[in-house]
């Protein structure tokens, strides 16, 4: 498989180390503190849940209130380190007193990108063109593991870092989707077509509807961001260009919204995997 950049070995899993230890008050703030660098705090249960089942995640600490301790114990999963118990408003100072962060709080490393070798048993890959608002991709990555999608594609200038409210928006698909990262997206969908992947565009202007679709067994979707769309370097490396159609009277949807009705019409004009009709 033609690489966009060289593999990056995974990190070690290096000791555990929380960056400060719970205390049994903290004055509450509005926005909350970010986490130390290269780490990142995930709250709310499935996320946390994800994360913690993920053997590629590296946890320094684990936060709970009593009730989300339970909880979380309910679901039979396993501790990397022992959950420590604090009060809600301690989370509430981390993360911003209006996070429903619903009584847990975890502080990880980041994850690492996979490499474009993780593609070669892939069938349907999400591209998106340089779309910033974590909230869109944490919903992205959340319909995209719903409807079967095998990966997503993004570009390492002009995306979102992993966070809490992308992973808390994601719901946990932060951590089972596989996620490769490009310098150069066009440059990439270029080589994918090269190894057999038919690329479609999703475009306001494109010349056919999306029901005029022509999925191959392997197929790459490729959306680009509010306001902007695809941009022309990324709509000369598709195969197709296509549109949602809307019957009412606005005529777009949110990119994440978009991502869901095109992955859906998309997956199921794709050939089997078996290659029957």
């Amino acid at each position: 498989m033609t690489e966009d950049h060289p593999d990056k070995p995974r990190a070690a899993r290096p000791g555990r180390r929380p960056s400060k230890p719970p205390v049994a008050q903290r004055r509450r703030t509005g926005g909350g503190n970010p986490a130390p660098e290269g780490r990142v705090f995930l709250y709310g249960l499935h996320p946390v849940e994800m994360a913690l089942a993920n053997p590629d995640r590296v946890i320094h600490a684990i936060y709970v209130t009593r009730n989300a301790e339970a909880r979380l114990r309910e679901r039979g999963l396993t501790f990397p380190v022992e959950p420590q118990q604090v009060e809600p408003r301690w989370i509430d100072a981390r993360v911003g007193a209006d996070t429903v962060h619903q009584g847990v709080l975890v502080e990880t490393e980041t994850l690492t990108t996979d490499r474009m070798s993780a593609l070669r048993k892939a069938r349907l890959v999400l591209a998106l063109d340089q779309v910033t608002d974590p909230h869109n991709v944490g919903a992205v990555m959340r319909s995209a593991v719903a409807l079967g999608a095998d990966a997503l594609l993004t570009t390492t200038r002009h995306s979102p870092e992993e966070t809490g409210v992308l992973a808390k928006s994601a719901s946990g698909a932060v951590d089972l989707l596989t996620h490769v990262e490009v310098v150069n997206l066009a440059r990439t969908l270029n080589a994918l077509r090269d190894e057999g992947f038919t690329v479609i565009g999703l475009d306001s202007d494109g010349p056919e509807p999306i029901e005029a679709v022509r999925p191959g067994a392997r197929t790459v979707l490729v959306l680009g961001s509010e306001g902007k769309g695809l941009r022309p370097i990324t709509r000369d490396a598709c195969d197709q260009m296509v549109r949602l159609d809307m019957p009412g009277p606005i005529k777009s949807l949110n990119v994440s919204n978009a991502a869901v009705l095109a992955l859906y019409l998309v997956g199921r004009a794709m050939p089997a995997a078996d290659g029957s009709a």
